[in-house]
């Protein structure tokens, strides 16, 4: 999910009473006339708006848990995602190798952050972006938020989507590419070039607009994110982490070892070694690319997710 939250996640466990949200409502339709959206736009967005109970309840009760590495992709390179990766990439093969050919962004990355993201499409979310990011813009006192809500207005007054069908999670991503509205404002596009991209209902500007944010993100054409490799159990767990870019010569040297079939790469390519559950775990080596994956969404094991699951798919 594309957030870029940052310090926002924090929130006010606050109980605010109906007359306060609609004293902050004021103020943030304030602060969209100021930005130049039209009154118009502002009354069709947030007219009777309340708070969204369920919003918040999704909000504050997250769950508070650590999963390992093993325990995260078990759970999120299930062989019914595969099954459906694969099917999905035999409908549009033609249409990777497309987008491709435009952003030189790999097939098999769109497909590992179109499946985690949203299933392929199928778990886009359901809640009215314009509602659940005023939810949280209010309960969490939070300027990010109410910025993200007017750019979701400015999507409307530019005449991309209707309020409706601003569409997404509970924290305001949207589509199948889970963009957040100032990422869409920036990043989506329309691949055919005709109208305003359609990240939720068209798989090409949904593809499109994922490889296009890659692309700005400084992906590599014709270079992995990551691989799994086989290092030693006497390898120095200091000098680990992705941090500790060296080279692909350098770690072989060090006793790591690429998988039998592993694509050809060169020995000076810059390479970090992660050991994500630590000694006795998987490895993998990941490059340039994984960082690129990393701008996407801040994970390590979000990233590591991505590049296993495409490559699952094309296997």
């Amino acid at each position: 999910m594309l957030t870029g939250l940052g310090g926002a996640l924090a929130f006010s466990k606050t109980s605010w009473a109906a007359q306060d949200f609609a004293s902050f409502l004021a103020r943030l339709q304030a602060r969209a006339r100021a930005a130049g959206i039209p009154e118009s736009i502002i009354q069709a967005s947030t007219y009777g708006l309340v708070p969204n109970q369920d919003v918040l309840k999704l909000d504050h009760h997250q769950p508070e848990f650590t999963l390992t590495w093993a325990e995260y992709s078990s759970r999120v390179l299930s062989q019914t995602r595969i099954a459906t990766g694969q099917d999905k990439y035999q409908q549009t093969r033609n249409l990777l190798a497309a987008v491709t050919s435009r952003y030189g962004v790999s097939a098999d990355v769109m497909l590992g952050i179109w499946g985690l993201e949203t299933n392929f499409g199928a778990n886009q979310g359901n809640f009215n972006v314009i509602d659940a990011l005023t939810t949280l813009a209010w309960d969490r006192q939070s300027r990010y938020f109410g910025t993200e809500v007017i750019k979701a207005m400015t999507i409307v007054a530019r005449g991309d989507a209707p309020v409706a069908n601003l569409l997404g999670s509970y924290a305001g991503a949207m589509g199948q590419p889970q963009f957040m509205p100032s990422t869409y404002l920036t990043t989506a596009v329309s691949f055919a070039g005709n109208g305003a991209p359609d990240i939720w209902n068209s798989d090409a500007d949904a593809l499109a607009s994922m490889a296009n944010y890659l692309a700005k993100a400084g992906w590599q054409p014709d270079q992995p994110s990551s691989e799994a490799v086989l290092a030693p159990p006497s390898i120095n767990i200091a000098i680990t982490g992705r941090e500790n870019l060296q080279t692909i010569g350098y770690w072989e040297r060090l006793g790591v070892q690429r998988l039998p079939g592993a694509e050809p790469l060169p020995a000076d390519m810059p390479a970090a070694l992660l050991l994500p559950d630590g000694a006795g775990g998987q490895a993998f080596l990941v490059y340039e690319n994984f960082t690129a994956i990393r701008r996407y969404n801040p994970s390590d094991f979000y990233a590591l997710a991505v590049g296993a699951l495409g490559r699952m798919i094309l296997a």
